[in-house]
C-alpha cells in the first residue's frame, strides 16, 4: 500500500519489519491499530511469526490486553448465540450466523483477533414474525421507535430493525437476505440456506458456505457506506481468501457462484483490491476472468481513487488530502446502489432534517 505513514497496514503484511521500529514508530503503530480495531489481529499475527516476545515490554502489553479482549469478546458472543438458540429452541427455523458471529463461532480464519459488537444472523424471510416475536419474549427489544425507521427497515431493507437486550446491552440484527430489497444486486436468499454449514449437530445453527461467505464479506464491504472499519473488513477477505484459496477448484467454483448470486461485481472489487493493498494471492486466471467486470478505463481510476482512499485505517496519520471526499462518495455511492432515487432522495432528505433537529 503506497501510504508511508499506514504502519498497521504494512506491519499486517510483513510483521518482522516492526523489529526494527523506533519508540515514536511503535506508539503510532498502536494507535492507528486501535482505531482501526486490528490491535488483537496484529498480536495474533506477531504470535504465528513468533515475534512477540521480541516486542518492547511497555508496547507489547498492548497487543496482550487486546487478545485477552477478543478472547472474552468470544466467549460473550457464545454464550449469545447460545441465548438466541435458546429462544428460538421450539421452532426449528434455520439460524445462519453472518460475519464477526460467524467467523467466532464457527472457527473461521477470518475470526483471528476479531473484534465486532453486533451478532448477525440470516433467518428465513417468511420465519421474520415467529422470530420477533420469540426474540422479544426472551427480552430483545427493537432500538428504532420512530415509524419512518420502521417501514425504512420492515419495507425496503434485508433485515429487522436493530435489536438490543434489555438485560445485557447486546445487539442483535436479523436479516433474511444479504442485500436491501430495494438493492441493484439481488442474491437469492434460498441459495444461501441450500448451501449452509450445519456447525451444531444439536440446533439447527449454521454458517454460510465458504463460496457464500467470501462473497457476503465482498458485498458487505463494497456496497457499504460506512468504512470506520474498512480496513479490519478488508484483511477479514484477505484471511479467508488465503485459507479457503488453497483449494485449486475454489477460484473456479467461487467465480461461478458469484454470477449465480448476482455477486460478481463485488468479487471482483474482492479481489483486486485485496490483491493491490494487502498483497493476497489470487491466480492470474482468476483476475482474467474477472477483466469483464472491471468498469472502464476512466470509472476504474475512479474507484482505485475511491477504495485506495476509503479503506485506510481511520486515524488522522492514515489520511491523504482526500481521504474525507473518497469516503464521502462512497457514502453517496452506497446509497445509489441500496435505493433507487425516487425511494434514495426521500430519505436522505428525510435523514438531513432529522439530524439538523438534533
Amino acid at each position: 500500500m503506497n501510504v508511508s505513514k499506514n504502519l498497521v497496514a504494512s506491519i499486517y503484511c510483513n510483521a518482522e519489519d516492526a523489529l526494527n521500529f523506533s519508540q515514536s514508530q511503535w506508539d503510532l503503530l498502536v494507535r492507528q491499530a486501535r482505531a482501526a480495531n486490528m490491535l488483537a489481529r496484529l498480536c495474533a499475527r506477531f504470535e504465528d511469526e513468533q515475534l512477540l516476545d521480541k516486542i518492547p515490554q511497555q508496547i507489547k502489553r498492548h497487543f496482550t490486553s487486546a487478545k485477552i479482549a477478543a478472547e472474552a469478546l468470544k466467549r460473550s458472543i457464545r454464550w449469545e448465540v447460545h441465548c438466541i438458540c435458546k429462544a428460538l429452541v421450539d421452532t426449528d427455523i434455520p439460524i445462519v450466523l453472518l460475519k464477526g458471529a460467524a467467523y467466532t463461532v464457527g472457527n473461521l480464519p477470518a475470526g483471528l483477533g476479531r473484534q465486532f459488537e453486533d451478532v448477525d444472523i440470516l433467518v428465513p424471510k417468511e420465519e421474520l414474525d415467529t422470530v420477533e416475536r420469540k426474540l422479544m419474549l426472551h427480552g430483545w427489544v427493537t432500538t428504532h421507535t420512530d415509524s419512518y425507521d420502521q417501514r425504512y427497515y420492515r419495507q425496503w431493507m434485508h433485515e429487522l430493525p436493530p435489536m438490543r437486550h434489555v438485560q445485557r446491552q447486546s445487539s442483535l440484527d436479523v436479516h433474511h437476505n444479504i442485500l436491501p430489497e430495494t438493492a441493484r444486486l439481488h442474491p437469492n436468499p434460498k441459495k444461501l440456506f441450500a448451501k449452509a454449514v450445519l456447525i451444531d449437530d444439536n440446533k439447527p445453527l449454521y454458517v454460510l458456505s465458504k463460496l457464500d461467505i467470501v462473497l457476503h464479506s465482498a458485498a458487505h464491504l463494497f456496497s457499504d457506506g460506512e468504512l470506520h472499519n474498512g480496513f479490519r473488513d478488508l484483511t477479514d477477505l484477505d484471511l479467508l481468501l488465503r485459507d479457503f484459496g488453497t483449494d485449486e477448484s475454489f477460484w473456479r467454483r467461487l467465480l461461478n457462484r458469484a454470477r449465480e448470486m448476482e455477486l460478481s461485481k463485488p468479487l471482483f472489487y474482492a479481489l483486486r483490491y485485496t490483491n493491490r493493498l494487502l498483497g493476497t494471492p489470487v491466480p492470474g486466471e482468476t483476475m482474467a476472468q474477472c477483466q469483464a467486470l472491471r468498469p472502464g478505463g476512466v470509472g476504474l481510476r475512479f474507484m482505485d481513487f475511491l477504495f485506495e482512499h476509503g479503506l485506510q485505517p481511520d486515524h488522522p496519520t492514515c489520511r491523504k488530502p482526500l481521504n474525507g471526499l473518497a469516503r464521502w462518495l462512497l457514502y453517496v455511492r452506497s446509497h445509489f446502489l441500496r435505493m433507487p432515487l425516487y425511494l434514495l432522495i426521500p430519505h436522505l432528505i428525510r435523514k438531513a432534517v432529522k439530524k439538523d433537529k438534533h
